[in-house]
């Protein structure tokens, strides 16, 4: 049922010199959402989730994350293009679900990505500490920070082709890794400490589900993290150029291209490693900076291999944090092009850029200053257990906006034929989305390294509920 909203509600009432620009294609939605999706939680999370749910339990996690990825992208795909904004997750809350509840999606959203940006940087900051261990980790992040920002103050179609290539990048190393991975599997290559082809025999080597069932639901966290950034493309709607055919056709080529990247990856790394191996361990002695995709190639006997993909990964890092730090940005746009933040905040450059909500989202990538103080793996994992938490939030709302909204549209009179892109299987995928990532967000209360985050974004949800109602209120 839709509740009411506060004035200045729609974006596109916005003055001029606050509105967006449409300068997003296709390829760039696509390369948009894999961008953020291929980045530490593939690189570095993977190593946990197979290390606690065993090689089988880690690929059939992937597989249920990313159907529920792509069931609550059905459902954006549906409020997207129905209603091109850019911060389209608080905007459809907003109208859906109710005022407070869109303001609170909004924030959570935004923090989200803050937290994402620091440990982007904070990963990527460890990773060529390896190269001048000399150096501090907080100087590569306040270098590495710049470097993201100057590419978010340019202009939106600068931002997206420089995003397109970024994203290329790491698709490609991921394809490489795949392929070179089946030949080592099926012995065309050799493997460093496997006479024969190996084969798929470490998938079931120490059981089925060697730690049991319930570690396969505990990482469902870490998963879902992984697939963060599938959402990207219901942010960009509103910066997108005919988002009635761009956004659907983005949908489906992002979420089925990353299943299949996750899971062969998975595949292959389970295939070639014990899954006891302390390198697939984040908290193990080679910490962040051993990567299964690291310990893999050098196994292959590739020359330079580590110094190579660790490049690549800190490309890929970057890259998230770059696209993290135009979706958190956007978010904060929104809001104030509601009247629900200053309308400083909405201010936009000359080039089309809201650069005063860039500026003050950079904050979030502050944290990674502190990695040397706290310890880098304990910064790393709060960091993205918080981060995770934020966006099954946002996944929760955006199932059940499309829920109110179907049942809205139909109350209305109107037919479903009207609807440039439905959602298949109503009620059901909303309902089933909506039920799997509850599940995925109470799995953070039961890692108690994780616990102090999860009791952290409760307190933030009610804070934002609370301030929402205090300034709404005090308007009226």
């Amino acid at each position: 049922m839709q509740s009411a909203t506060p004035p200045s509600q729609s974006s596109t009432d916005s003055p001029q010199n606050t509105s967006l620009k449409r300068a997003m294609s296709t390829r760039h939605l696509i390369m948009l959402s894999l961008g953020g999706a291929i980045g530490t939680g593939l690189f570095m999370g993977s190593g946990e989730v197979i290390s606690q749910a065993g090689p089988l339990g880690a690929v059939l996690a992937y597989i249920i994350g990313g159907l529920i990825a792509y069931m609550v992208m059905l459902c954006l795909g549906e409020l997207a293009v129905h209603l091109p904004v850019s911060g389209s997750f608080g905007a459809f809350a907003t109208r859906y679900i109710g005022p407070g509840t869109g303001y609170m999606v909004s924030w959570m959203y935004w923090l989200g990505w803050s937290a994402t940006l620091g440990t982007e940087f904070t990963a990527a900051a460890i990773l060529v500490q390896e190269w001048f261990p000399q150096t501090s980790i907080w100087l590569w992040t306040l270098i590495f920070a710049s470097g993201v920002l100057i590419s978010n103050l340019s202009s939106t179609r600068a931002f997206a082709e420089s995003e397109f290539w970024l994203s290329m990048i790491k698709v490609a190393t991921v394809l490489i890794f795949i392929l070179l991975g089946f030949a080592c599997i099926f012995g065309i290559i050799p493997f460093q400490g496997d006479e024969s082809a190996p084969l798929f025999n470490n998938l079931t080597a120490q059981g089925w589900l060697p730690n049991g069932l319930i570690p396969l639901f505990t990482t469902l966290l870490i998963v879902n993290f992984a697939f963060n950034g599938t959402e990207m493309i219901g942010i960009a709607a509103g910066e997108t150029e005919n988002p009635e055919k761009n956004v659907p056709k983005a949908i489906h080529a992002a979420v089925w291209r990353l299943i299949i990247f996750f899971v062969g990856t998975i595949i292959v790394i389970s295939s070639l490693l014990s899954y006891t191996n302390t390198g697939l361990q984040v908290g193990g002695h080679g910490g962040l900076s051993s990567s299964p995709f690291v310990t893999v190639f050098t196994q292959m006997g590739i020359p330079y291999a580590e110094d190579f993909i660790r490049f690549v990964i800190i490309t890929a890092l970057l890259s998230t944090a770059n696209s993290g730090l135009y979706a958190a940005s956007r978010m904060m746009w929104a809001l104030s092009s509601q009247n629900q933040l200053p309308k400083l905040f909405a201010k936009v450059s000359k080039s089309g850029v809201p650069y005063i909500a860039i500026w003050v989202t950079m904050i979030g990538g502050l944290p990674g200053l502190l990695s040397e103080q706290f310890g880098a793996d304990v910064i790393f994992k709060n960091l993205m257990g918080i981060a995770a938490f934020t966006m099954v939030i946002v996944w929760m709302s955006i199932c059940w906006s499309q829920f109110n909204f179907r049942r809205q549209w139909l109350k209305q009179g109107h037919a479903l034929s009207e609807l440039k892109f439905r959602t298949p299987w109503y009620p059901l995928v909303p309902i089933l989305g909506f039920i799997c990532c509850t599940a995925t967000g109470l799995s953070m209360a039961a890692d108690p390294e994780m616990l102090s985050g999860f009791i952290g974004c409760l307190l933030f949800m009610a804070a934002c509920y609370a301030s929402y109602y205090w300034l709404y209120h005090n308007k009226n």
